[in-house]
């Protein structure tokens, strides 16, 4: 690691290492872990391998992050953001080609602070309420760490687990197999079970390309259909994806076109949705990470609706099973 400074451990206790702590409106919560916002940044010379509570370009990246995804939880549930020293992407990579899997990089520090911030969530702020366990890349790593490892050692908060979407990283077979309390989605209602895809283009998968976040025996649910054949869901099926509008820049819910099948051999979701545009550097990265039709950044906005659609529908089902 680095030997520059990364701060210090954040205070749970104080509302600044939190990104959100909501006001309580809903009955059920969402525990939203962010995924990699330090990103060009940690590729500059001398740069740390992970960002600092400071850090400037993470700071941004998780309000953008915040509008773009973990807002889909936020009609149904209290939706808390902590803030985490995180792995930048040049180190999570290295870690990646090292060992093929991110997990290196996250046990430790990051790892530490995300661990710290539900023990004051759930000894301070939760209240007894059911909750959702929630992220994007990184954050669904954590998310997959934190399953295996605390709620298996926490099985009292776990029972309340309305469900998990550890969106944009791989839950593999294995995995799943390691750890028989946990379980995966098999439909649009089932709750105590991980929901989680990776998006890709159809190029993606002509070519077998790299996709970092997508290890051997990933599993795949689809976000229009929640099945897990390769039954093709068409774009009609798309409540609505979440879009820059391009004259004034605001976000609204749009039709690009947002259709999903899942390739069962690669366990991935492709899509023939429009490409949305990216700065030229962060493309260029983008690729190399994720390959050269990798849908990443999209995992949840190309099915935002839908997300937010099915959010409703687990919580729903929950209270029904837990009356």
């Amino acid at each position: 690691m680095s030997t520059k400074t990364i701060g210090a451990a954040p205070d749970y206790a104080k509302k600044a290492s939190w990104y959100q702590i909501p006001e309580i409106t809903k009955d059920v919560d969402t525990f939203y872990i962010y995924a990699t916002e330090y990103n060009l940044e940690s590729f500059k010379e001398g740069s740390p391998d992970y960002a600092s509570l400071d850090n400037a370009e993470m700071l941004r990246g998780v309000e953008l992050q915040y509008m773009a995804q973990a807002s889909a939880f936020a009609d149904a549930t209290n939706v808390f953001v902590p803030y985490y020293r995180q792995a930048g992407l040049r180190f999570a990579g290295e870690i990646h080609e090292k060992t093929g899997d991110v997990n290196a990089a996250l046990l430790g520090m990051p790892y530490d602070d995300i661990t710290a911030a539900l023990d004051y969530y759930f000894e301070k702020l939760n209240g007894g309420r059911p909750f959702i366990l929630a992220g994007h890349s990184q954050g669904s790593s954590m998310a997959l760490l934190l399953l295996s490892r605390y709620f298996k050692d926490h099985p009292e908060y776990y029972e309340r687990m309305v469900a998990a979407y550890p969106i944009g990283y791989s839950v593999t077979r294995e995995y799943l197999a390691a750890n028989p309390h946990l379980k995966f989605a098999t439909g649009e209602t089932d709750t105590g079970v991980i929901i989680s895809w990776n998006t890709e283009g159809p190029k993606n998968v002509e070519e077998n390309a790299h996709n970092v976040v997508i290890l051997p025996g990933t599993m795949s649910i689809n976000p229009l259909n929640w099945k897990l054949d390769e039954t093709y869901a068409p774009a009609s099926m798309n409540l609505g994806s979440l879009v820059e509008n391009e004259k004034t820049g605001e976000p609204e819910i749009a039709d690009i076109g947002a259709d999903a099948q899942i390739n069962l051999a690669r366990g991935v979701v492709v899509t023939n949705a429009k490409v949305i545009p990216m700065p030229e550097e962060e493309a260029k990265i983008a690729a190399e990470f994720f390959g050269p039709d990798g849908r990443h950044e999209n995992d949840y906005v190309y099915f935002y609706n839908n997300i937010k659609d099915n959010v409703a529908k687990r919580v729903a089902a929950y209270h029904t099973n837990h009356c």
